[in-house]
């Protein structure tokens, strides 16, 4: 606001005042006390802390606000001051005895050093004691007395309509307070995060913001505030805040191991709709569709198919893909899970016990030392210059395999393995299946054919 504004403002002050217009509102109207939000965030404020984040490797490259967001460009940014080498944002207290601070893994992201600010003005280090990227919680600590902790509220009796606060230092202002309602809940495929159950508010929540928390009218914690719907770089009354039911049980997890081991089932979905359930007859409109069950996975050796759908994990009804990825992703590798499934219209259940990533990794790996992390299909096409073209097509791999440190990339079709002409997947797995540490394959790739050798 401009001096000249302000003077303005000053001046309709004055000339109101003999009108007996004085500033502010009265206390009651007809002997009935005005709303006020005073008394609960009062309160909260003490448990709400500035956080700065610095890198103090001077050969590290600064962050920039892309890094900042996680994976979005519609991701909480941090204040401009960041560009002089520190991040600025929010925290909550969680544990007053042991100074736990809760926040958001990609405001600590690639930072050593940390200063927590209480809101009495005291200041102190902070450890970190470890993030979790795909749901963007973080866990600090500091060494503190008397501190007040925020208690957490259960986030799935929250409804749209419900009254929420917002407590934060956007833009480096700290303890700065807004309010509004809950304007959705199970916001997800957004592409903010790995693991998305958004609370969506209209609270006012900007740059800064991060981390901060998202109270009910009874001052408890019913979500972390990570991300805005920004195309303006400011707030346009979307924001979006993580419930506090997986803040929570990320948090623990944080706490206890110092990292979230997430537990693999080995299965894609997606969300079952009227229109796929009629095509599948189904009557169940609601759940999970399996699209695929990946090989040697507790899914695959638990019995799951193809089209089975998943409408409970653990008793919990469950109405979409992305509420099944999060209940797993919360469960920690060699967890029981249960499964309510409908296959054919009758109801079922499955129980799996999820597997350690990096077990199954080797397990595939072993079982497929050349072309594990790949997805492959056949192929049976009338090629230009080439004629009639059998053979097996790369859709896709990841880059930490032998077959794309060969060169190996989506598109290409393999012709043969070693002498042996190859035409479909089930022969390509034969054929590379064999105890050398190097594979020779033939391959046809845009206009051109070459042979690539790849190397366990």
């Amino acid at each position: 606001m401009k001096l000249s504004q302000l003077l303005c403002l000053s001046c309709l002050a004055l000339t109101l005042a003999p009108l007996g217009l004085e500033a502010g509102l009265p206390p009651s109207v007809n002997n009935q006390a005005l709303p006020s939000l005073s008394k609960i965030v009062q309160p909260v404020m003490a448990t709400v802390v500035n956080i700065e984040a610095k890198n103090t490797n001077p050969s590290a490259p600064k962050m920039d606000a892309s890094e900042d967001q996680g994976n979005s460009n519609n991701g909480a940014i941090p204040p401009k001051r960041e560009e002089k080498g520190f991040n600025i944002g929010s925290g909550v207290i969680i544990d007053a005895s042991k100074g736990y601070v809760i926040t958001n893994a990609h405001l600590v992201n690639k930072n050593n050093s940390f200063t927590v600010t209480l809101s009495d003005g005291r200041r102190f280090k902070a450890h970190l004691v470890g993030k979790d990227a795909p749901s963007d919680i973080a866990v600090l600590q500091i060494k503190a007395n008397n501190l007040v902790a925020l208690p957490f509220a259960n986030s799935d009796t929250l409804k749209v309509g419900d009254f929420v606060i917002a407590i934060g230092n956007p833009y480096g202002l700290d303890q700065t307070v807004t309010s509004g309602i809950v304007s959705a809940l199970r916001r997800s495929d957004l592409g903010i995060e790995g693991y998305e159950d958004f609370i969506q508010t209209d609270a006012s929540i900007n740059p800064g913001n991060s981390g901060g928390a998202l109270v009910n009218l009874k001052g408890e914690l019913v979500g972390i505030n990570t991300a805005i719907l920004a195309p303006s770089g400011g707030n346009v009354g979307i924001g979006f805040a993580i419930p506090s039911n997986m803040a929570q049980s990320v948090a623990e997890q944080i706490i206890k191991y110092g990292k979230v081991d997430r537990g693999l089932v080995g299965i894609m979905m997606q969300t079952l709709t009227p229109e796929l359930a009629a095509a599948f007859h189904d009557d169940m409109t609601k759940g999970a569709i399996i699209t695929m069950v990946n090989p040697l996975s507790p899914a695959d050796k638990a019995g799951l198919k193809l089209s089975d759908v998943i409408t409970a994990v653990n008793g919990q009804k469950v109405e979409s893909a992305s509420q099944v990825k999060n209940s797993i992703g919360l469960m920690r590798s060699g967890s029981h899970v249960s499964l309510s499934i409908l296959r054919n219209g009758k109801p079922m259940t499955i129980t799996l016990i999820s597997a350690n990533p990096d077990a199954y990794q080797n397990q595939v790996a072993n079982q497929d030392p050349f072309f594990f992390g790949t997805m492959l299909q056949n192929y049976d096409t009338i090629v230009p210059n080439y004629g009639h073209v059998k053979g097996v097509q790369i859709l896709d791999l990841d880059e930490n395999t032998p077959a794309w440190q060969a060169g190996l990339r989506p598109g290409d079709i393999i012709l043969t393995v070693g002498n042996n002409p190859v035409q479909t997947t089930d022969q390509l797995a034969k054929y590379s299946q064999n105890n050398d540490k190097t594979l020779l394959v033939s391959i046809l790739r845009d206009s051109g054919a070459a042979f690539v050798l790849l190397k366990r």
